[in-house]
């Protein structure tokens, strides 16, 4: 029979297909393997409604045969099988798939579904075939028929005596070349391997030939390899099973099977849902940081899967970037594939499903808090801070969802605490949610700024990550409660009595606060005497949106934030002796108020872990005062 040419756009869709639409030429047993399970779920939906038809499962598989000696390697089925006119229409027509058109004229039963909607998987086998050859007889036909293609120069059809109904498929596998090895898809395990990852969860058996060392008969020590068939794919995924079906062995297992990670999973989500869209879910809450996790290598995402074949190892659109430490795996009937199963429509059930799997996420946070703190605490202690980063990321979207999820430590309770815990048991009098930064918390348990809310009672956060103060101003209240920082200008906790007091002393030195702030020139924004010290002389505060931690993140980054700094404020304990002798000073000697000020200053960078702008100055200074 002379060869049939394809459609001028079918041809050039052909060529565009096998050169760039697949990005890994493995896919294409993956396709082909889809197309064969597509062909037995046709036999079981005409056997729904056929009398004559019995539908035995057994009597259903796959088979991958291999012949090195000729590169061959053949795809059977026991499927519907293909006439003369379904070869012309499905493999004839690029991109015409009887899958589609029998989905659309058979509603799924029994929680079976076509796979296939496009037929340009098919053609994926030019990707590693230099000839593919079609041997098929249908359901219901005395003659079978044989297609043959090298590619977009055409194809034919005869005539073909084939004993059974079903389809075989066979591809002359390329010879290598410089850019190309094609041996691999002649290899035992490499096919195995491909199956495994793509096709595990086909429901029909996935036939193989393969190699085995097995005890000799007879021997207790001796080995021999042994050729049998095996049936390589799982079949029954696990998120199909009822979950009272499973054990947290069953979800440890498929943890590790799938090489999520290899540590031992902190919690499983098993998601069903079957209503507007369908899906299965399993997703686990990682009890470790993988080692990649924040560097460029490190790519989130869930597998997805449609109808239980793999079509994306990370598909991230399903996590928000707060949520990427979530490991797992989704399946949907429902999923729109456009072309290849390897290339996803961006439509709304994909986002449908990405919002309810982002609910369910933190809603089994929240309950693992709420149940199993010192799991929870285990969980955060290694992707906390991912959470703050989402906090403060896309310029807070995401604070309503992530806020309850955040713990810091506690003043009072000397442990991690949630923000909901402190503003429960604040005092009445209290205004604000107050917080402190620093390197650790026991640098910041001394630090002099902390003495007038600890006297007053009140709890304070302790914040020693460098995305805290950031997160925390993004949030900037919870539950109608402000954020304070113990470095702030106004504390919101002065008496009447003791603001007046501040305000008197303020005045009766100003000239010698003017003149200090003149000393310090540039260094500081305004010297004043201080509301907040008891037992300390001098601290830094500061005015504005940029505290002192965050001008010394800031200025570690690798752009250039040189030109970042906060407003610091110097204050003096009145109350302190070292405040009578610059006193004194002022009215007698005023290089020693020179000496005095740079001392202050510098004493109080050295309390915040800022750097001496002249450490040798202060050495010598030390020195004159030692005299």
């Amino acid at each position: 029979m002379a060869k049939k040419q394809f459609k001028a756009e079918s041809k050039r869709l052909l060529e565009m297909m096998i050169n760039s639409i697949y990005s890994q030429k493995e896919i294409f047993l993956r396709e082909l393997i889809s197309n064969a399970s597509d062909a037995i779920d046709k036999i079981y939906y005409k056997a729904l409604t056929d009398d004559t038809l019995r539908f035995d499962k057994d009597h259903y598989f796959i088979k991958i045969e291999v012949d090195k000696e000729n590169r061959l390697l053949t795809i059977k089925d026991t499927g519907i099988g293909m006439s003369k006119e379904d070869l012309e229409t499905n493999l004839g027509t690029i991109a015409k798939s009887g899958s589609l058109a029998f989905k659309k004229e058979n509603e799924a039963k029994d929680g079976h579904d076509i796979i296939g909607q496009f037929g340009v998987g098919f053609y994926s086998a030019f990707m590693v075939a230099d000839v593919v050859t079609v041997y098929s007889k249908a359901l219901g036909s005395e003659e079978g028929y044989k297609w043959e293609s090298k590619g977009a120069d055409g194809y034919s059809i005869v005539p073909f005596d084939k004993e059974e109904v079903g389809t075989e498929i066979v591809l002359k596998i390329k010879e290598n070349n410089e850019d190309e090895t094609f041996d691999e898809y002649l290899e035992e395990y490499r096919l195995k391997g491909i199956i495994k990852k793509y096709s595990d969860f086909i429901r029909y058996p996935i036939k193989m030939q393969v190699s085995d060392r097995k005890l000799k008969e007879g021997s207790d020590n001796e080995f021999e390899e042994v050729i049998e068939e095996q049936t390589i794919n799982s079949m029954v995924p696990i998120w199909r099973k009822n979950k009272s079906e499973l054990s947290s062995e069953d979800y440890e297992n498929f943890y590790n099977e799938k090489h999520f990670g290899f540590d031992k999973p902190i919690k499983h989500i098993h998601i069903s849902v079957d209503g507007a869209i369908r899906y299965n879910a399993i997703l686990y809450i990682p009890e470790k940081m993988p080692f990649d996790y924040y560097t460029k290598e490190f790519e989130k995402g869930l597998e997805l899967y449609s109808n239980g074949v793999l079509i994306m190892e990370k598909c991230s659109d399903l996590l928000p970037d707060h949520f990427s430490f979530v490991k797992g795996m989704v399946d949907s009937e429902d999923l729109s594939l456009n072309i290849s199963r390897e290339i996803l429509q961006h439509d709304k059930q994909l986002k449908l499903i990405a919002k309810n799997i982002n609910k369910k996420i933190k809603s089994e946070l929240l309950s693992l808090l709420k149940d199993d703190r010192e799991k929870y605490e285990e969980f955060y202690k290694s992707f906390g801070r991912q959470l703050k980063y989402g906090v403060y990321s896309d310029f807070g979207s995401n604070k309503e969802t992530l806020q309850d999820l955040l713990l810091f430590y506690s003043s009072k309770e000397k442990k991690l605490v949630s923000l909901d815990e402190y503003v429960s048991r604040m005092p009445e009098d209290q205004k604000y949610i107050y917080y402190a930064s620093g390197e650790s918390y026991e640098r910041i348990e001394r630090l002099p700024q902390t003495e007038l809310v600890s006297d007053k009672g009140y709890e304070i956060l302790y914040f020693i990550d460098e995305i805290d103060e950031f997160a925390i101003r993004m949030l900037m209240n919870y539950k109608e409660k402000d954020f304070k920082s113990v470095s702030s200008g106004d504390l919101g906790i002065d008496a009447d009595d003791n603001k007046e007091q501040s305000e008197e002393i303020n005045n009766e030195n100003k000239d010698l606060l003017e003149y200090m702030k003149k000393v310090l020139s540039s260094k500081v924004k305004d010297v004043r005497v201080s509301k907040r010290l008891k037992s300390h002389p001098v601290c830094l505060t500061t005015e504005g949106e940029i505290s002192i931690e965050m001008e010394k993140i800031l200025k570690a980054m690798p752009n250039n934030n040189d030109n970042v700094k906060a407003d610091k404020v110097l204050e003096i304990n009145p109350n302190h002796e070292v405040f009578q002798s610059i006193k004194k000073a002022f009215e007698t000697d005023k290089a020693k108020v020179d000496l005095f000020t740079s001392l202050l200053y510098n004493q109080a960078l050295l309390i915040e872990g800022l750097p001496l702008e002249d450490p040798v100055e202060f050495t010598n200074d030390i020195c004159k005062v030692m005299v």
